[in-house]
């Protein structure tokens, strides 16, 4: 069952198990969830549909996730960026490049995930008044 009007996020995550629990746990809390394992494969993604939001890892093979926003700017400006990491230097560098980008640290629970993807829409929602 995918509500057509769900709010979509893509989630480039290189943790198989993390991207499952992620993708479930948004899918559950009512988004549409496309998920890939690495910055190159969402890139495309983002070229060709339209996503409300790029949730992505920092650190990935290939294109890290401060490389993959900065280039979802450029192509889909109109795409929210929160990023997950498990690296608190990274997390220091990521707020530096893409000071508008939510980042949220490993270790989290699901649901303050949801919650703070929540907190994303409902900026963009307040935003547009």
């Amino acid at each position: 069952m995918t509500d057509s009007n769900a709010l979509r996020i893509l989630l480039a995550e290189d943790d198989e198990a993390m991207r499952g629990y992620i993708s479930r746990a948004l899918e559950n809390a009512g988004y549409r969830v496309d998920a890939v394992d690495r910055g190159t494969d969402a890139l495309p993604l983002l070229q060709a549909e339209h996503f409300d939001l790029l949730l992505s890892d920092i650190v990935m093979p290939e294109m890290d996730g401060i490389e993959l926003a900065q280039r979802c700017n450029e192509v889909s400006p109109q795409t929210k960026v929160m990023f997950i990491t498990g690296f608190a230097a990274v997390t220091l560098k990521a707020n530096r490049e893409q000071p508008q980008a939510k980042v949220l640290s490993k270790p989290f629970h699901l649901r303050d995930l949801v919650l703070e993807v929540e907190r994303v829409f409902e900026d963009q929602a307040a935003a547009s008044l």
